[in-house]
């Protein structure tokens, strides 16, 4: 029983963290978001078909802690894109969340990408 509790807390201060963030009113509900800027938080309900993005540009080596959760199963990926040819650094399907550090190998717009089968609610941050 233990075991299921050591993730409770962690969990608690994540929440804790995004009803400051929505308090402050930094969260961003957008279908997209572009920024420059070191980080995106996000706290959307994704529509059915159709994906939720953020976005940011990073140099080649800059890095972005990233992590996600829904209350349902998402696709994720994280790419870029040079003309026509989408990379994909990072690809996840049916995941209610994930996390890591992201370093881009090269200079880019970088997109953090979920979409959802059906009305899913959706928590993530990008820093």
């Amino acid at each position: 029983m233990h075991g299921s509790m050591l993730a409770y807390g962690p969990m608690l201060r994540l929440l804790a963290a995004l009803a400051a963030l929505a308090a402050s009113g930094t969260l961003l509900a957008a279908e997209s978001t572009s920024s420059s800027g070191s980080s995106v938080a996000v706290a959307t309900t994704l529509a059915p078909g159709k994906p939720y993005e953020a976005c940011m540009t990073l140099g080649a080596g800059d890095q972005r802690r990233w992590y996600f959760k829904a209350d349902g199963p998402v696709d994720f990926n994280i790419h870029w894109q040079e003309g026509e040819r989408v990379t994909y650094a990072v690809k996840r399907e049916r995941m209610r969340g994930d996390g890591g550090i992201f370093v881009a190998k090269t200079a880019a717009d970088y997109c953090w990408t979920w979409s959802a089968p059906k009305p899913t609610r959706l928590e993530a941050k990008v820093q």
